[in-house]
């Protein structure tokens, strides 16, 4: 791991650069860069999901996968470093498998939203869809390990499935894609 942060105000991005944790700097808006700040804000918005009510295992493992995503960045910050594994990946499997069970097949779209915790799901859903086009563009530049893509594809299937199952858990249901509505 690249040296801890002791001071925050370094100034030295002030030129348009930004270190990464081996030590080398590049440009603010490089993909690689895009990427790390996309994992961030997915991180963040976990966060304030995590502000809400929400069942005590599936809190604890929203934490986990939050430690994972700093996993995830750490590897993107260091190029050629590899952190994340297959058990990380497959442990998501898991949880899509868990979380889906519970829930009656869709026959519809649905809209993100219902309860707060929900929506905010939702929200990490789609934050989560644009890490992983950030990770697969850096991937087409420079090469990244495939387990990341893995993981940030994964993680928005089980973000939606977690929408579905915070609404019920508020004592709602999906929120309906109709037709109709919006040609009426």
């Amino acid at each position: 791991m690249g040296n801890r942060l002791t001071k925050i105000a370094t100034r030295t991005g002030d030129d348009g650069t930004t270190g990464l944790g081996d030590g080398s700097r590049t440009e603010k808006n490089a993909l690689r860069v895009q990427s790390m700040g996309d994992v961030d804000e997915l991180n963040s918005h976990l966060g304030l999901l995590l502000c809400d009510e929400l069942p005590a295992e599936m809190r604890d493992e929203l934490v986990t996968i939050q430690h994972d995503l700093f996993d995830l960045g750490g590897e993107l910050s260091i190029p050629g470093f590899v952190m994340m594994t297959d058990a990380q990946v497959a442990r998501l499997d898991s949880l899509l498998e868990k979380y889906n069970a519970t829930l009656e097949p869709l026959k519809d779209f649905i809209l993100p939203g219902g309860s707060r915790a929900a929506a905010l799901a939702h929200v990490c859903r789609t934050v989560c869809r644009r890490a992983e086009r950030s990770i697969v563009a850096l991937n087409q530049v420079e090469t990244v390990h495939a387990r990341l893509g893995q993981y940030v594809n994964r993680l928005s299937d089980l973000l939606f499935v977690l929408a579905r199952v915070l609404n019920r858990y508020a004592g709602g249901s999906d929120v309906l894609w109709e037709k109709r509505r919006s040609r009426d």
